[in-house]
């Protein structure tokens, strides 16, 4: 459970996002409003709560749900928390229904259970109709869900998700969840959307899909001006791999948005260090096991010049403009490390 100064900023935290495609402004007609549990909840006590609201939902029917059913027939079973989370779920359904006029509530389909308790809820307790509208948990190609808990995914937040990273994760798309994707996440007409995939489908190597969607979406989340920065960092990066790094000025370094920087002690060069160690010590790899086993799976360039020998030293020869290493992990992390 969080304490109520982690709820604030989180609070805080979901609406400056919201408010990007939002309109709070209460002076303008139809503007979108926030409400936070916590303001109805922080006064109701234990007993309050069982007498006006436990009453009215019966342990059978809470018991009947999947997604109890699930928890109890598993190997870790149910807290009485999770359990009584659809109550407290159900009568904030109830809440808005009586407080802001609010008659249909959405989520993904994995909260069905508990949004049809605040239907039941409203029904017994207001004598009232209420309605509930899901839609199918997102996933990609491999079967894995689209969401927060899941690895590998991205963030609306610029601070856990840089622009250029979010745009990477779109162009980066299968053609299976581009085509897909960009009928979710984008505004894109049905005719135009159709037209995209056709084109794409007669040259899949020029990934016109990907270059669409994460444009589109980079755009809407991040605006134009972010979408250019990511764009032009990854023509730099990406365009013309052939070029050598000493080819990139010190102003490209320097304005590299999205890519991860960081500064190290250029007296650790001066020392000698081999590569596994730097990496290791930069935390660009989180062991020296592994940045051992990604290089020598030809996984790791410096300078756009692959590194295949766990022995090899970093230099203070090998700066660009005399502070600078671009180091590069896999295809398409890269960081970019200031020895200033």
């Amino acid at each position: 459970m969080l304490d109520e100064e982690t709820l604030q900023r989180n609070v805080a935290g979901v609406k400056a996002q919201l408010e990007r495609f939002l309109d709070f402004d209460p002076a303008h007609p139809n503007a979108a409003e926030m409400a936070n549990n916590y303001d109805w909840f922080r006064d109701i006590s234990f007993i309050d709560f069982l007498r006006d609201v436990g009453k009215h939902i019966t342990v059978n029917y809470m018991m009947a749900k999947d997604s109890v059913k699930k928890r109890i027939d598993g190997v870790t079973g149910i807290s009485y928390t999770e359990f009584a989370y659809q109550l407290m779920q159900g009568y904030d359904f109830y809440w808005l229904y009586k407080n802001k006029q609010c008659k249909m509530q959405m989520g993904g389909s994995d909260q069905w259970g508990n949004m049809t308790t605040g239907t039941e809820l409203i029904r017994r307790k207001a004598g009232g109709e209420a309605f509930v509208f899901t839609n199918p948990l997102i996933t990609k190609a491999d079967g894995g869900k689209f969401g927060k808990t899941e690895s590998g995914n991205i963030w609306l937040d610029a601070n856990k998700t840089t622009p250029y990273q979010f745009y990477q994760f779109w162009l980066n798309a299968t053609d299976t969840d581009a085509e897909k994707w960009i009928r979710i996440f984008t505004f894109l007409t049905q005719p135009v959307v159709n037209d995209l995939i056709a084109e794409h489908q007669t040259d899949p190597s020029k990934r016109l899909l990907q270059k669409k969607l994460a444009e589109e979406v980079t755009r809407l989340v991040h605006g134009q001006e972010e979408l250019e920065k990511a764009l032009e960092t990854t023509a730099k990066l990406f365009a013309n791999q052939s070029a050598p790094a000493e080819s990139l000025s010190r102003e490209d370094l320097e304005n590299m948005e999205g890519v991860i920087k960081f500064n190290f002690p250029k007296a650790r060069l001066e020392e000698g260090i081999d590569i596994v160690s730097f990496l290791a010590d930069t935390t660009i790899f989180p062991s020296k096991g592994e940045a051992r086993k990604m290089v020598q799976g030809g996984g790791v360039s410096i300078n756009r010049k692959k590194v295949e020998d766990v022995a090899f030293k970093v230099e203070t020869s090998l700066l660009l403009h005399g502070e600078y290493l671009l180091i590069q992990k896999g295809k398409k992390s890269y960081y970019l490390v200031n020895f200033s």
